[in-house]
């Protein structure tokens, strides 16, 4: 996968003094945001602050609410300079709104506060003006940082490849670079994306923007890998992190991509296994791609897969896609499931495979009298052709059922 680490916003000297002048030049609050409306830096106030405004102020980060409503209206696509209606219940007032392009990136949008909704004609000529050095300013920012990251990421794919001399000689000059601490414990999660209607680079910049808050935090240290339709976060603890961590931070992270690409955004997030030092992250990271393809497969993952709880499922799901079809289902086991008379069947097979073949553990779980379980029992016998004593004979029935429903969820996420 090709990418870049993605560095962290934040406003230069110069970005902040092309910000001030405009300002003061209108005595208006004006604000530049990135591409997917979060702040990089704003001028004072000129007495026309918002609600919105001072949140944003105070916690750093537009409202979920405010970015979704923003990106909503298409900003980010409008060919030319316009007006943003204002909005009462989020406390929003009309700004003029000017999409950043050079040499045909998208690069951000530059915010004015127009509380009455009209600029005068010196005042949107003195924004054109201001916003051509904005833009210009902004690019050659990016580029150099691309320019100065692009190693990084080249060496963080090193890192999780599959030849051993290139995994090696990337740990080493990330550790000589002082770009990765080799920390106790590493973990590799990689996210996957499936979004064929949004324009080029929206899905890349709401993974950047999604992950990039996980890279370095109190308590992991990272780098981050962004393609046009995924990304993989590798991260380094002292501490084992828990489960429930990871399963806040993938959440998180789902979350924020709903912000930026809307609520019907089909995206997963495979978490690898936990791994001693740099040298396994390699490890992790297969495992995390494993784990995502268990999301995409299995809707009780609730678009999360952790390869630590992934049990058989973590076997079955390295096999390839296309055999991932009703033919892996046994034959005596197809015979159970085609009849829909035999659901009830179904279940009482399933419950009793995963109570480890024990009667009276399985009619207590289904509440049943044992005389009314046996006589289900001999029913499936009969119909599979297996004797249920036979622990070969449960196990390929349990591994069939756990294909089917591998076979029977969501449809596979169909990225690149």
């Amino acid at each position: 996968m090709t990418g870049s680490i993605q560095r962290a916003r934040g406003a230069s000297d110069a970005l902040q003094a092309l910000v001030d002048a405009l300002a003061a030049e209108l005595e208006r609050s004006v604000v530049l945001d990135d591409d997917l409306v979060r702040m990089i830096c704003t001028s004072r106030h000129y007495g026309d602050e918002d609600p919105v405004r001072i949140r944003t102020l105070l916690q750093g980060l537009a409202d979920a609410e405010v970015i979704r409503h923003v990106l909503a209206q298409g900003v980010m696509r409008w060919p030319r300079p316009g007006f943003l209606a204002g909005r009462d219940d989020l406390g929003l007032l009309p700004r003029y709104c000017v999409p950043l392009r050079e040499r045909g990136h998208l690069l951000g949008v530059l915010m004015v506060v127009a509380p009455d909704g009209r600029l005068t004609d010196t005042e949107t000529a003195a924004i054109e003006r201001a916003t051509r050095g904005v833009a210009a300013q902004m690019y050659a920012e990016q580029v150099s940082a691309e320019e100065a990251c692009g190693g990084q990421g080249r060496l963080l794919e090193g890192l999780l490849g599959s030849d051993g001399v290139e995994r090696s000689t990337a740990r080493g000059l990330l550790l000589d670079q002082g770009l990765l601490p080799d920390r106790a414990h590493c973990v590799v999660s990689t996210v996957l994306v499936a979004a064929p209607s949004m324009p080029p680079g929206q899905v890349t910049a709401a993974l950047r923007g999604a992950l990039e808050a996980h890279a370095h935090t109190r308590t992991a240290r990272g780098l981050l890998t962004v393609g046009a339709d995924r990304a993989v976060l590798l991260q380094t603890f002292e501490r084992e992190p828990r489960p429930e961590e990871l399963a806040v931070q993938s959440r998180c992270v789902l979350g924020a991509l709903a912000t930026f690409l809307g609520e019907r955004v089909n995206a997963v997030v495979g978490i690898g296994g936990r791994r001693a030092g740099l040298a396994a992250a390699w490890v992790s990271a297969e495992q995390s791609r494993v784990a995502a393809r268990a999301a995409r497969r299995l809707p009780h993952l609730e678009r999360v897969g952790d390869w630590d709880a992934l049990g058989e499922f973590a076997v079955l799901m390295q096999l390839p896609e296309h055999a991932l079809t009703e033919s892996l289902v046994p034959g005596p086991l197809r015979r159970l499931l085609d009849d829909p008379a035999t659901q009830r069947l179904e279940e009482t097979l399933l419950c009793f495979l995963e109570n480890g073949g024990s009667a009276p553990k399985t009619a207590e779980a289904l509440n049943l009298h044992r005389t009314s379980l046996y006589y289900r029992l001999r029913q499936i016998q009969e119909i599979t052709g297996l004797d249920l004593d036979s622990g070969v004979n449960r196990l390929l029935l349990h591994l069939g059922l756990r294909i089917r429903e591998l076979v029977a969820g969501s449809e596979p996420l169909r990225v690149s």
